[in-house]
């Protein structure tokens, strides 16, 4: 098989631009790359690549290569698929990739009941909030907070995701409880650094959408240390109720503006998100199944 190899290296240096970003992504050397493309210029008897100091770019011959290489890989990729969906029980590496507070809080709790379960399966948790690439990054399966689930992914949404704006009480006790959207302007406002440019949109019961800008004095990208700010009285937040759910039954937060729904970026669904070859694949069958038994009927943040 060390064409194969060959020729997935090939494939990699032209999506990643250069050998160097290949090997980083094979988990290899340069040297081995370029030593790999070199044997398959020999081998062929053409010059796949046009190498100078800045970039690289196909030849006319490197380009009908490349063409048939990534269909040939794909094939091999369904084949390797189908052999591993012979069997009925979840089996293999499952590697699952979700945001840092979604995951932390409700998928690694889930995965050691899961691998306890299936013997012959174990599992790799990704925590990140940046988006994954499903296969370039080897991901079975992705939970996705998005308004855009991919176009070349299956999405199958497994729960609304309910966003609200809060308070502590010690916060609202100083500078009082906004009574409209517009008395947001003379708070201090946190939300997701980056995701509102300063501005927070409501849709109101009515479906129409209300633009309100807003004033932060800092901002943070995790929403864990969001919903700290916001518990220590520092301002009003826009959280979702898988987070602030507990804190808002303790009393220890406080809704507002109860009428308005937030809209954010990152939309109201949560959507398990996999290529159309791991549809079948047991491992990623029983993940999707435990996960929607967890979630449904009334998700665990929204129980009693």
């Amino acid at each position: 098989m060390a064409w194969l190899r060959s020729w997935e290296s090939f494939v990699r240096v032209v999506e990643a631009g250069s050998m160097s970003a290949a090997a980083r992504r094979l988990d290899c050397t340069r040297a081995h790359i370029s030593k790999q493309i070199g044997e398959l210029e020999h081998a062929f008897g053409v010059r796949l690549l046009e190498r100078s100091t800045r970039k690289l770019s196909l030849t006319p011959s490197g380009e009908v290569f490349y063409q048939h290489a990534l269909r040939a890989l794909e094939a091999v990729e369904t084949t390797a698929v189908a052999m591993r969906n012979l069997g009925d029980a979840p089996r293999g590496v499952l590697r699952i990739s979700a945001t840092v507070t979604f995951g932390r809080m409700y998928i690694a709790p889930l995965i050691p009941r899961l691998v306890a379960r299936y013997p012959e399966l174990s599992c790799e948790l990704i925590l990140t909030d940046q988006l994954v690439n499903l296969v370039d990054d080897n991901i079975d399966l992705a939970l996705r907070m998005t308004k855009t689930p991919p176009e070349d992914a299956i999405a199958r949404p497994l729960v609304t995701l309910k966003r609200v704006i809060c308070a502590a009480p010690t916060y609202l006790a100083v500078r009082g409880e906004p009574k409209t959207p517009q008395e947001l302007a003379h708070h201090e406002c946190f939300s997701y650094l980056l995701t509102d440019r300063g501005v927070w949109h409501l849709a109101g019961n009515r479906g129409q959408e209300i633009s309100v800008p807003v004033h932060h004095r800092f901002q943070v990208n995790n929403i864990d240390c969001l919903l700290e700010a916001v518990l220590a009285g520092h301002g009003l937040g826009i959280l979702p109720t898988y987070l602030c759910g507990p804190e808002l039954a303790l009393g220890t937060l406080r809704t507002v503006l109860d009428s308005f729904e937030p809209v954010t970026h990152l939309g109201q669904y949560l959507y398990a998100c996999y290529t159309p070859s791991r549809i079948r694949v047991p491992k990623v069958r029983v993940f999707v199944a435990e996960l929607e038994k967890i979630l449904s009927p009334v998700p665990p943040w929204e129980r009693p």
